[in-house]
């Protein structure tokens, strides 16, 4: 009996063919950043597809992939992923949650912590040459500790970020879908609407899946309701933010500053931003850890054995 196949998007961890290879053929993509079709063109007889959240997974591969059951996303978020047309050919989506949750709260940590004092800018400055010593205006940056912490959303990743600063002292308010009372009771932490979160925090974090309701949650309204020395940070989704409006925003000085892991039409950044020093970009390197990036390849891989072997996958989305 022959067996099933499964390709692979991209080189990620060995862990995930190995697992998959006791199993099932597997192919294994010699690029990243596959078009739709290029997909295509690898898709039309495999069985399961470990993707990437890059790659586009199209209503059209789906349609043109006869013999697929599964698609392992390699990450958190799947709206890369045509969800509808999955559920209309009976395919098993699933993702990678949890494991993540420390790595991208950290990141969204360090952003906060790089913005607030300035240290891309410093460590340039310190690069080449310019420091002579000690200035006492030189690079004044923002205080952390007893300012308030605004956390919309209010899931896995978002509870981790806010758990994370304790240490700081932080009056925590969040905004959420839903109240989470597990939040409130451990952290003190007080429920409110987006506006007045938006008004009243000093450190403004995103970890709100993106939807209809989140896609530009932070525009030119919000930006205007902030305090000027407001900084804010997405680890989550980069169209929630109106990028157009936050590189202006930045520019007139009306927030502090902001700390960006995801762009709105990435890997394509908005006009200018890249050329502002208050703010800090980073790569979409939320999950970016090898311990991180090892247990996603797993589970990925692992959701695709059980559902190829019609057994109920660990992750499942749909």
């Amino acid at each position: 009996m022959s067996r099933k196949k499964v390709f692979i998007t991209a080189e990620i961890f060995p862990e995930a063919k190995e697992i998959l290879s006791k199993h099932f053929d597997v192919e294994v993509s010699a690029k990243e950043s596959l078009t739709e079709d290029e997909i295509l063109e690898n898709s039309k007889e495999i069985h399961g597809l470990l993707s990437l959240i890059t790659d586009p997974i199209t209503k059209k591969v789906i349609n043109s992939s006869k013999k697929l059951e599964g698609i392992a996303n390699y990450g958190v978020g799947y709206n890369n992923i045509d969800i509808e047309a999955a559920n209309e050919h009976n395919i098993t989506v699933t993702n990678t949650p949890e494991v993540l949750t420390d790595a991208t709260s950290d990141l969204a940590w360090a952003l906060l912590m790089a913005a607030a004092r300035k240290i891309v800018p410093s460590d340039e400055f310190t690069r080449v040459g310019k420091f002579t010593g000690w200035g006492a205006n030189l690079f004044l940056g923002a205080d952390i500790k007893g300012k308030t912490l605004g956390v919309i959303g209010a899931g896995r990743i978002g509870q981790t970020f806010a758990k994370r600063s304790l240490g700081f002292d932080m009056k925590i308010l969040y905004h959420n879908r839903s109240r989470n009372r597990q939040l409130e009771d451990e952290l003190n932490a007080q429920y409110v609407d987006k506006e007045t979160l938006l008004k009243e925090s000093d450190f403004i974090s995103l970890h709100a899946p993106l939807t209809e309701q989140t896609y530009h949650m932070i525009g030119e309204n919000e930006l205007e309701m902030m305090k000027d020395s407001a900084i804010l940070i997405n680890t989550a989704r980069g169209p929630m933010i109106d990028e157009k409006a936050l590189v202006l925003a930045l520019k007139q000085k009306k927030i502090w500053a902001a700390g960006l892991d995801v762009f709105e039409r990435e890997p394509k950044l908005e006009e200018d931003l890249n050329t502002l020093d208050n703010v800090v970009l980073t790569p979409h390197t939320g999950s970016a850890t090898y311990d991180t990036r090892r247990k996603m390849a797993e589970i990925a891989a692992n959701n695709l054995v059980r559902i190829l072997n019609g057994e109920e996958p660990l992750t499942p989305v749909n």
